[in-house]
């Protein structure tokens, strides 16, 4: 082909811009995208600030890492930008640190300092309502003394970089920005992004991956939640799967660990058994949680193996891969969606059918326990009439319905518990299939 006018077709800057405030970030997934650009610099401590000032307000992501250069700065200010990611880091497409905030705010400063014998900053503003008025790709160098004077003192300390949002349009309300509302609004989001922090980095913050990292929100500490309950006596783990994948060129392994939580009875104290519920409760938090990285990307669900039920709630399952496996599982730019190939769900079937047993069962021997303490004359009141006695077949139920998952017959043993149900109802609810 012969190729004789070539033409520039630079996209829109104030069009694309305004497309990409909305790929998926809520604010404390915003935050998390900047940590992952501390823990890629090396950053020992972060520092978030949410700091509410009417139409001032402002918030900070500082770290102290290792910060970059001049041109190093105005490279990472660019959409996409041109770097190379080394195995096992955070970062994947180069568009999180404008992405992430712009879905908050209109205006991104990013201060930044390298070298720990020279006090020099380097300082660079993307501003949103510029780019809209000129339509170019435009940043600003502005001047040091209009960065918070947070970032300036965080920043005289030593290496690192401070991120801060200002016109933060995506937080507070258009009118009257300074009022009540607006300031327990800001207060919230600080409260749910420690609750998310802790839970996304909770491997970082404990050192279990390999490096430990502080973590606080306008100046509390942030704490790590673990969701599979290690301080518990009565938690049960199930032997460790490792499978190996390969899928077009991509290579790697992926390694599940499995997890049978205490029921609440067998908690060691009732405020951990309401901790470990999570933001999303225990049901919603059941299934499977994925790391790449050691970094949490998805937390719960079953990821279209099985469907969320009461009985399985205390099953809970760890599933790592590392950053070679990203095509593989098509992580997005928010990092809060991932899909799990079917190559890899029919690898899983099993094993988390196994889980599920071994929860269900768990979960319907607290069940009667509990049942038979709160009223203990039930059975004067209902005698049983049957051959078995009921504790024995409900146990032979119990092992029906794991025997059923072990060989992959699950659906063939629901429709048959269903079948007693509807003609022999008493048989049913003594081999426990009365729901």
């Amino acid at each position: 082909m012969t190729l004789n006018r070539l033409a520039n077709i630079a996209p829109s800057a104030a069009r694309l811009t305004k497309s990409l405030r909305d790929i998926g970030y809520d604010f404390p997934a915003a935050v998390a995208d900047l940590v992952d650009n501390s823990v890629c610099a090396g950053a020992e401590r972060v520092e978030v600030v949410v700091a509410f000032d009417g139409a001032e307000s402002y918030v900070m992501i500082a770290d102290d890492g290792s910060g970059m250069s001049e041109p190093q700065l105005t490279e990472a200010m660019r959409f996409g930008s041109r770097r190379d990611y080394e195995p096992g880091d955070l970062g994947r497409y180069g568009l999180g640190l404008k992405t992430a905030s712009l879905s908050q705010c209109r205006a991104i400063t990013v201060a930044t300092r390298t070298s720990p014998r020279t006090p020099r900053l380097h300082v660079r503003t993307l501003d949103l309502d510029l780019i809209a008025e000129t339509d170019e790709w435009l940043v600003l160098n502005p001047r040091r003394e209009g960065l918070p004077p947070r970032a300036l003192r965080l920043l005289t300390e030593g290496t690192g970089t401070a991120v801060i949002w200002q016109k933060l349009d995506r937080v507070l309300p258009e009118r009257r920005p300074e009022g009540g509302w607006a300031r327990r609004r800001l207060e919230g989001m600080a409260t749910r992004t420690m609750e998310h922090l802790g839970m996304v980095f909770h491997r970082f913050l404990t050192g279990t991956a390999g490096r430990r990292l502080v973590i606080s929100v306008n100046g509390n500490r942030v704490e790590p939640w673990d969701p599979f309950a290690p301080d518990e006596a009565g938690r049960v783990e199930l032997p460790e799967q490792r499978f190996e994948v390969t899928v077009g060129e991509a290579h790697g392994a992926v390694r599940m660990r499995r997890y049978v939580l205490p029921p609440k009875s067998a908690f060691s104290s009732l405020e951990q058994f309401d901790r470990l519920s999570g933001p999303l409760k225990w049901n919603r938090q059941q299934g499977l949680y994925i790391y790449r990285a050691n970094r949490l990307v998805q937390w719960g669900g079953w990821s279209g193996i099985r469907s969320i039920d009461e009985h399985t709630k205390l099953a809970r399952a760890s599933m790592d891969f590392d950053t070679d496996l990203d095509g593989v599982f098509n992580i997005d730019v928010a990092k809060v969606r991932v899909t799990v190939p079917t190559q890899i769900r029919q690898m899983l079937e099993r094993p988390i059918n196994e889980l599920c047993s071994r929860a269900d069962e768990t979960y319907r021997r607290a069940s009667r326990s509990s049942t038979h303490y709160r009223s203990s004359d039930a059975a004067s009141e209902a005698p049983w009439s049957g051959p078995v006695d009921p504790p024995v077949a409900a146990d032979a139920g119990l092992a029906l319905r794991a025997a059923a998952m072990h060989a992959g017959e699950y659906p063939a043993f629901r429709r048959i518990a269903e079948t007693l149900r509807e003609r022999s109802p008493e048989a049913a609810r003594a081999l426990g299939f009365s729901n």
